[in-house]
């Protein structure tokens, strides 16, 4: 006799307040009322897939076929938000093979900037880390 598969998220493997994804109806959790506005946190399953990834984007701009060969989403991003956005962890589906692309810079320091994690400013001049501060990239 075949056990009942209960359904879980396909993000972090909880099986309680499912629903599944608009865009490639998938498990995630229900969570997005766990978010508090302005805190950037991370801790809302549902939030972070619909809000950081090709698929939701796709999804929500009505592009034809699949995400991961669509033209308008490669072309609607500059190349390291694209590979971000599509491979990030908030995916089921990740790019299989993402285009390189030089990372950015802090222009004060030259410290890799992580666009998707780390804090940073963009200014005229370029992006600037959070170490060297707001107020050293402005002057």
């Amino acid at each position: 006799m075949a056990k009942d598969k209960k359904p879980k998220c396909g993000l972090c493997g909880k099986t309680e307040n499912l629903i599944k994804t608009e865009c490639c109806n998938e498990w995630i959790c229900n969570d997005e009322d766990q978010y508090v506005a302005f805190t950037f946190a991370r801790n809302s399953c549902h939030r972070n897939h619909r809000r950081l990834t090709l698929c939701a984007f796709h999804y929500d701009n009505n592009h034809d076929g699949d995400w991961t060969d669509c033209e308008e989403c490669k072309n609607g991003f500059d190349t390291e938000d694209y590979v971000n956005y599509g491979t990030n962890e908030y995916n089921f589906k990740k790019l299989s093979n993402p285009p390189s692309f030089e990372s950015t810079r802090c222009y004060m320091c030259n410290t890799v900037i992580n666009r998707m994690i780390d804090e940073y400013v963009m200014t005229k001049d370029g992006f600037c880390c959070s170490s060297c501060g707001v107020a050293s990239c402005e002057k």
